[in-house]
Formats: structure tokens, sequence, C-alpha cells
């Protein structure tokens, strides 16, 4: 899982400066209103709980979340998303994923398409990827505040039924499957923990090696560009980084 957490640690320092300029609060919006409408405004519904505190987390004022949560039950008039996979492939045969909400898919898929095309990349079928991939839930916790051991933390996740921890000088990542995330989220929360993000998401069963540091530029910029698209809520690779490029301005 190495590769996934270092784009996954690209990804969540390109997130911050997302917020700032209020690309991530739309982000955000989205997905309560889409959890909103799956469980009818549930407040206990664990995707819906899970979007109410990434929001949280980033800052999304009270109102927002309400407003969103609103649209979501049919209370207020609003948009209609729809959720939407694309898979294809980055320089260097990398897989690559992206999550999507958008009201008009025929736009979006001509857009994502583009994107692809114009960065060494192309997009393919359903299912071309996909395979390659499992879901999984991720719980990023930062370190600051963290009273355990790394060795207590792991226990404690592990006993609550973590799948996997990695550890890093910001903090852990913890991952679960679908069906213990919610157990283990709880868990953390039982003891003072305070999850920062938390995320179903798919993670690479095995990883590809970048080492060409004009490849892995490539790469990057294709990924940037796919995040940063409006109707983009997630974007996945399994490539993995080469210690060799450790330090390098990608």
């Amino acid at each position: 899982m190495s590769g996934h957490s270092k784009w996954a640690n690209i990804k969540h320092k390109k997130g911050k400066a997302d917020a700032q300029k209020g690309k991530m609060f739309t982000k955000l919006g989205r997905e309560l209103v889409v959890a909103s409408r799956a469980c009818g405004g549930d407040v206990n519904d664990f995707r819906l709980k899970i979007a109410i505190e990434n929001a949280k987390s980033a800052n999304v004022p009270n109102e927002n979340i309400q407003r969103a949560i609103l649209k979501g039950t049919g209370g207020a008039e609003g948009t209609v998303y729809e959720e939407l996979r694309y898979e294809g492939y980055g320089p260097g045969g990398v897989a690559i994923m992206v999550d999507i909400l958008t009201d008009n898919r025929n736009r979006t898929a001509g857009e994502v398409r583009y994107i692809f095309s114009k960065n060494g990349g192309n997009m393919g079928e359903t299912g071309c990827v996909g395979w390659m991939f499992e879901e999984k839930g991720q719980l990023r916790i930062q370190r600051e505040g963290i009273k355990l051991s790394d060795d207590d933390f792991m226990m404690l996740a592990l006993e609550a039924g973590a799948e996997d921890i990695e550890i890093d000088e910001d903090g852990f990542v913890v991952y679960t499957t679908p069906e213990t995330m919610e157990e283990v989220h709880q868990a953390l929360l039982d003891q003072k923990i305070s999850v920062e993000e938390s995320v179903l998401s798919p993670v690479p069963q095995n990883t590809l090696e970048i080492s060409d540091v004009d490849q892995a530029r490539k790469i990057v910029r294709l990924m940037d560009k796919l995040e940063d698209h409006d109707d983009s809520q997630g974007v996945y690779s399994n490539f993995e980084l080469a210690e060799a490029l450790a330090g390098e301005d990608l």
C-alpha cells in the first residue's frame, strides 16, 4: 500500500491548498448532498456521518453543511448529482481511476477524456483497470495530540478490526475493509482519538514503481489535472515513486 500512501500524501497536501481556494468546500458539499439523499437525511447513517465529519474538519460552515443535507433530502431546490467512476491509463501505463459527481455525465466524460489525452494518458472502458484495486476504508489521524506510542496505537487499531496501519512523520493511515470501517472509526473516537479524514476508496493490490523523474512529473501532472476538475471527488492510481525520487520537485 506504500505507493498509494505516497500519492495520498501528495493529494492530502494539495487538498489543503484547494480548501483555501474554496474548491474543497464544493466537493465536500456535493458529497453531503449525495450521502444525505441516499439515507434520507438520517444523521446516524455512516456515510452521512463521515461526510459531515470531513466537512467540519475542513472548516466548512455549519450552515453550509445543513443546507447541503437539506438539498439531499429534497427540502431545498438543488442540482441532482450522479455518481460515476472513470478509468484509464496514464504515462508509463499506470492505472488511474477518477470518482465523479456530476449533473451532466456527457459533458464531464468529454472533459475527463480530454484531460487524459492532453496529458499522456487515455481514458478506457469501465472495468479496464478496476480489477487492479480493492475498496478500502482509510482513516487519517494526525500525530499531534496522540498520547499512545506507535505500537500501542497499532495494537488498538488492529484489535478494533483494522487490516493495516501506515505510519509517517505526520501521523497514521488506518486501512479497513468496507465492512469494518465504521467499527474501527468508532473505536478510535471512543479513545478520544480524532479522525482527520475518513474515506472509502480504491487501493491498488499491487503498485508500479516509477523511477524516471520526467515520467513521474507527467503522471503527477495528469493526476493534478484530474483532481482539479470541478466534478472530481477523488483520483487514485497504482504508481509508486522510487526512493531515488524523494525530494524531487514533481
